[in-house]
């Protein structure tokens, strides 16, 4: 009888112990509740499902499965008020808008990923942004993040399965107003930057993809991230310094000679002492002569390691970044579910009046441009700031403060330091003949 009872007693604690809205409701009816018309259950449901984690997000996902995959199918649809419930529940569970199609669960506070990552041995991705990955008008990097590649099939499916996801506001986006006066307007966002940051499971930085890229070359990055998560965290704790600054050491010089190839494959001009040296590691990059001081500074370091890049960006020009994005093209495809969602963002472009067939074209050709335009952001990004970044993490890699890190980033990197309340935008010496300057 005392082994009964214990066992009776043992149910009503775990009962007890549950929280009362999930002992009276299951997830599926919670997650019909939180498309409710009615706001206050809406709000009640969204913050259960938010607090269950990825289960909630999926659970919710299953409950209005049919109504997501008829969007899906057809992205150029009217929205109707029941979708605009479900996918508005889905952005707030999942804190990302568009979450319909990448299905992804971000946690916004880093001690909450930490704990994800260390119960599920992933690493972190650690998204940096200004504005809010759940907003609209958050910046322009991470609107793209969204539209081509968090809804990329196969980018979604690496990160649910091999990441702990995360994301941090750095500052407001700053957002225009034109005003046509005739009741028409834009609103844009005007500037701003978003950084990627591979944590291990502490959420001590691991290394960092700047900008946007294209997916397939977004893919490789995360593949190498996740690679060197591994090795890092097999390493003993003696062994971890010299795995890191070995890492980074490669990686920039590999990306140095990726570009040195490129630019020969174009038939650019290659700067004057720049050469490629047969080593046991592989081909490496040196500028010669190089200052040989006896006082090892930051300085000193980081021109060693990116004096390669410095010297080829002095000789890559306009039209030698569209030739070298022209060769990386593939980098940049779109798949379907991207392509489909910037259907359904752009379907006010096809306004009656125009034929289906110039309909499309105008489509194909935005899609052509944009694909265009990610290519050349990707070889940008890779070549111009990661080189740097690889060469800063050498430097700083006792402390692998993320926080730190991120502040250096935005203002050397980005030129948007937090010490500058307006982004750049004001210019104290450039008159405006504005009452303030325009200020209000």
């Amino acid at each position: 009888m005392r082994f009964k009872f214990s066992g009776l007693l043992s149910l009503a604690l775990l009962f007890l112990s549950t929280p009362p809205s999930f002992a009276n409701n299951n997830t599926e009816t919670i997650g019909g509740n939180a498309v409710s018309s009615e706001a206050a259950e809406s709000a009640t449901a969204i913050a259960e499902l938010r607090a269950m984690g990825p289960a909630g997000l999926a659970a919710l996902i299953q409950k209005h499965q049919a109504i997501i995959d008829k969007q899906i199918a057809d992205p150029a649809q009217p929205s109707s008020a029941e979708w605009r419930r479900v996918s508005a529940a889905l952005d707030a569970v999942s804190q990302q808008k568009d979450s319909y199609l990448s299905q992804l669960f971000w946690y916004t506070d880093v001690g909450e990923a930490r704990a994800a990552a260390a119960s599920s041995g992933k690493p972190i991705l650690s998204l940096r942004l200004l504005g809010k990955l759940v907003d609209e008008y958050s910046c322009a990097n991470s609107r793209f993040f969204r539209s081509i590649l968090y809804s990329n099939a196969q980018i979604s499916k690496e990160l649910r399965q091999r990441f702990v996801l995360h994301w941090q506001t750095v500052r407001a986006a700053p957002r225009i107003t034109i005003d046509f006066g005739d009741g028409r307007k834009i609103e844009r966002t005007v500037t701003g930057n978003s950084i990627h940051y591979i944590l291990d499971t502490e959420g001590r930085l691991l290394d960092a993809i700047p900008g946007l890229y294209g997916p397939a070359a977004f893919l490789r990055a995360l593949n190498e991230g996740e690679q060197f998560f591994k090795q890092v965290n097999s390493a003993t704790a003696a062994q971890r310094f010299d795995v890191l600054h070995k890492y980074h050491r490669a990686r920039a010089n590999a990306i140095q000679v990726a570009w040195y190839h490129d630019t020969q494959k174009i038939g650019g001009a290659i700067p004057e002492g720049l050469r490629l040296r047969d080593g046991a590691e592989g081909q490496a990059l040196e500028i010669m002569p190089i200052a040989i001081t006896k006082a090892v500074t930051e300085a000193s370091m980081l021109r060693a390691m990116v004096g390669g890049a410095e010297a080829l960006g002095r000789v890559t020009d306009e039209l030698a970044w569209n030739k070298i994005a022209a060769m990386h093209s593939a980098d940049s495809e779109l798949d379907a579910a991207s392509i489909g969602l910037i259907k359904r963002q752009t379907q006010k472009l096809f306004v009656e009046g125009r034929t289906s067939a110039g309909s499309q074209a105008t489509f194909d050709n935005l899609i052509r441009k944009l694909q265009a335009s990610v290519a050349l952001d990707t070889v940008r990004n890779e070549y111009l700031l990661r080189t740097k970044l690889h060469a800063w993490l050498v430097r700083g890699l006792r402390g692998q403060d993320v926080d730190a890190f991120n502040e250096r980033v935005y203002a050397e990197l980005f030129l948007t330091p937090s010490s500058d309340p307006w982004l750049g935008l004001l210019t104290p010496e450039a008159y405006t003949a504005l009452e303030n300057g325009g200020i209000k």
